[in-house]
């Protein structure tokens, strides 16, 4: 007796136990929003390509400086054979050749561009734009990962509301197959009433079993986003996610014209490309240079160099390049055309998605108001039904297809409530508002 107590205690500790691995955490849509651009992969690493193209721009535009060089030698030598002629009229008699056994040479050199075709300042403005671009993107993808906490916040929160209805509804059928099952003992309703309620509570099982399914994958796919334990269940409450304010709803295109950050990424992008051209031309004009120098010379017992200063210009032209230059140039143009003809693709497109969004929202509002009066409509047929049946004048058919009825509508109330407020954000992230709303 006392081992079975034991085994029970130790049961109920396991219990606890499995229970309290399940760290249950409330989370509102804002705070899931920032701990997702905290957390996520695709924005650190658009941060990353932001990062890098701030560097490459500091790179280029580093070629501004001069070109400063030191270098210094030092060279032994051994039994070098030197001969030493000059016009002196003792040149034809011999001389002893000086001992040279050692070299030491030390250099510095100095060079500043000053005109390379424009080369410089336009490779400047390519690289400033395209870092302007990235950080476009950077937005962008924050702004695509906010919309995606969201449809799994929206579906986590309508996957919770069904479970949470069809719980009540599965204690109903359980307590109508218990009523039924005296009323078939004491010979009022026929076992045939009896298998139909008790079907219905199979049928309610399986909706339960599949919602909680789903519930399950929903609420590790958030968490996976968010980075957080995979065991944590996230509990949303309904003032987490209904409070909202749809001021200023966007009703066209042109906020998404003006704020949606892929297509100002283009638009940098273009700029870019338009100063890559100016780059490309460059090779047809020469390049000038301010050039300097110092140099020590010290060749041992033969001649020593000290303070030997050089400075002028210096002049270069790849003649060359009057002839290979043009492709270069054409291959600049052609990509600043891809540039522009993406720009135009995705304009036609964001006006597709913001058309889409704006229809979608309003379908939402007009069905959440359908389903609130199929909700009032369904609760009052049931009522008059459950009259009907329980004076008699109506079958259990009727009775269960009011209940089923009254289940369905309560639901899809629940869940237009639900897709009014996903369909909004989805307008707000097609016109390039989302961020704002987060206060990025």
């Amino acid at each position: 007796m006392k081992a079975n107590h034991l085994i029970l205690f130790g049961t109920i500790l396991l219990g606890i136990s499995s229970v309290e691995a399940q760290e249950k955490k409330s989370l509102s849509l804002d705070e899931a929003v920032h701990l997702a651009w905290d957390k996520s992969n695709e924005v650190n690493l658009a941060n990353a390509k932001v990062a890098t193209k701030k560097y490459e721009l500091q790179s280029v535009k580093n070629h501004i400086y001069p070109d400063l060089k030191a270098s210094a030698q030092y060279q032994r030598l051994t039994k070098a054979s030197v001969n030493l002629k000059s016009n002196s009229s003792d040149s034809g008699s011999d001389s002893k050749a000086p001992n040279v056994d050692q070299l030491v040479l030390g250099q510095i050199t100095a060079n500043l561009p000053i005109f390379s075709g424009f080369k410089l300042q336009n490779s400047i403005k390519v690289s400033d734009n395209l870092y302007q671009a990235e950080t476009a993107n950077a937005l962008q993808t924050k702004e695509e990962t906010a919309m995606k906490v969201i449809n799994y916040y929206a579906a986590l929160y309508k996957a919770q509301k069904t479970v949470e209805l069809l719980n009540e509804n599965y204690k109903s059928a359980q307590q109508r197959v218990k009523d039924f099952t005296e009323l078939e003992k004491n010979e009022i309703v026929p076992k045939n009433d009896l298998l139909k309620t008790q079907l219905q509570l199979s049928k309610v099982q399986l909706s339960l079993d599949k919602a909680k399914s789903d519930l399950s994958v929903i609420n590790y796919e958030l968490t996976n986003l968010l980075k957080l334990d995979p065991k944590t269940i996230i509990e949303i409450r309904e003032s987490d996610f209904y409070n909202f304010e749809t001021n200023n709803v966007p009703v066209d295109e042109n906020p998404a014209l003006e704020n949606r950050k892929d297509l100002e990424a283009l638009r940098f992008e273009e700029k870019a490309s338009q100063a890559h051209i100016k780059v490309a031309r460059s090779g047809y004009y020469p390049s000038l240079s301010l050039i300097g120098g110092y140099t020590t010379l010290d060749l041992k017992n033969v001649v020593t160099v000290q303070n030997a200063m050089n400075f002028g210009v210096g002049l270069s032209y790849n003649i060359s390049d009057i002839f290979k230059n043009g492709t270069e140039v054409k291959i600049a143009k052609s990509k600043a055309a891809e540039v522009q003809n993406s720009e135009m693709l995705l304009t036609d497109y964001i006006k597709i998605q913001v058309q889409q969004a704006i229809e979608e929202y309003d379908l939402a509002q007009k069905q959440n108001l359908v389903y609130t009066q199929a909700v009032d409509q369904a609760t009052e047929n049931y009522r008059m039904i459950k009259d009907k049946y329980d004076n008699g004048l109506s079958d259990t058919n009727d009775l269960l297809e009011a209940d089923v009825e009254q289940l369905s509508a309560k639901i899809n109330k629940a869940l237009a409530k639900a897709n009014i407020i996903q369909k909004y954000y989805n307008l707000l992230s097609v016109t390039g508002q989302l961020n704002q709303t987060f206060k990025l």
